[in-house]
């Protein structure tokens, strides 16, 4: 997932007083329930659009919704604010950049939770386990990443993800696309043969008939959890808020309301009492 320049021209110094003092005029912006928050009114989250089923624009009404807004507007509504949302290169969300930018207050987006990403980021409890998969064509002959690499056939990935990473570690050499659209129609229009995505994406793909000759031909358990970050220990009240809101909307039946609704049938160990 991926941009920014600055203006500043006199050298390092300058620009990190520059972003320093971007992260603090965020802190002047309103304080609720304890949290910080950059803008009065406001939850103000960063996520990378699009990345259906966790987060796109509705083409009928030009909305940001999803999954993961879904989660993040319980947050809000705890605040008694209205959730903001700010569409932003996933390149400066996983170092945390943007948080530490003043940009956001949270960060949404099936980012998985990393040892790497912890450093220098505060993360919520989990809130969605997630495999991966790879999608071909039907009758590709595909049953696993060992029969991309002996068949020699042309991958695609997301750049940025943990999915990724996982194929290079696996000694593979995808072909990297800025965003999961793009990446869908590499595939599409033949720029590679398969593709590796988090599973509940290339589900949501799936269910579209304009992908009736696609399929899941394999599944790759990486044992990812996602999370949601905030700026490193600047907004514990907000880490404690989104956790609590996580864990009450598990035990109450509304997780799997909008698991449901955005993902289908939601499986045991996903967590979460029905309703």
């Amino acid at each position: 997932m991926s941009r920014r320049t600055t203006r500043w021209a006199l050298g390092a110094g300058l620009a990190a007083l520059a972003l320093t003092a971007t992260a603090c005029g965020g802190d002047e912006g309103a304080t609720v329930q304890g949290v910080k928050l950059i803008e009065k009114g406001a939850l103000t989250s960063c996520t990378h659009l699009p990345y259906p089923p966790f987060q796109f624009e509705d083409k009928k009404t030009g909305k940001v919704v999803g999954f993961d807004v879904d989660i993040i507007d319980l947050v809000a509504k705890k605040l008694g604010v209205t959730q903001k949302i700010v569409d932003t290169p996933f390149e400066t969300m996983k170092t945390g950049s943007a948080l530490n930018a003043g940009k956001c207050d949270i960060q949404m987006g099936g980012m998985t939770i990393k040892p790497d990403r912890v450093k220098f980021m505060d993360v919520s409890t989990p809130y969605f386990d997630a495999t991966q998969s790879l999608m071909a064509k039907k009758g590709s002959g595909i049953t696993s990443l060992d029969d991309v690499k002996s068949k020699k056939l042309k991958l695609g990935s997301q750049a940025g993800t943990t999915g990724e990473d996982f194929v290079r570690g696996k000694g593979l050499d995808p072909r990297s696309f800025d965003n999961s659209t793009a990446e869908l129609d590499g595939l599409r229009t033949g720029q590679v043969d398969v593709i590796v995505q988090d599973d509940p994406v290339v589900r949501g793909w799936l269910k579209d008939p304009a992908n009736s000759a696609y399929e899941v031909v394999a599944n790759l358990n990486t044992g990812e959890q996602y999370g949601m970050w905030m700026r490193k220990g600047h907004n514990p009240e907000l880490v404690k808020m989104t956790n609590d809101v996580i864990a009450q909307a598990k035990s109450d039946g509304t997780y799997k309301r909008i698991y449901e609704k955005w993902i289908g049938p939601m499986p045991p160990a996903a967590g979460g009492s029905g309703s």
